[in-house]
């Protein structure tokens, strides 16, 4: 990394609990997060309402070139969304 590390407490609200994930609301407004469950160090059974904390730092760009392999998963991806929304609007 081409900057200092500057560690940033960010603090949120747990608005869904499903089986393997959790999302949670940052607070001030700062976006929504969701996660596996795995990465979460607690002692309680996570419920909607509980406040979390975390350390983050900046994100950085890596490079200027684009991933080939991970754009041309994110196309197919988003190509068989798109099917499964057409054949549900077929149906309806």
């Amino acid at each position: 990394m081409k900057y200092g590390d500057k560690i940033i407490r960010m603090e949120g609200v747990i608005v869904e609990v499903h089986d393997g994930s959790v999302a949670i609301d940052f607070k001030g407004r700062l976006g929504h997060l969701r996660i596996p469950k795995r990465m979460i160090i607690s002692d309680y059974d996570l419920e909607v309402g509980q406040e979390v904390a975390w350390n983050m730092s900046f994100i950085e760009q890596e490079s200027s070139k684009v991933n080939e392999r991970y754009l041309e998963t994110i196309e197919h991806s988003r190509e068989l969304q798109n099917e499964m929304q057409s054949k549900t609007k077929q149906e309806d």
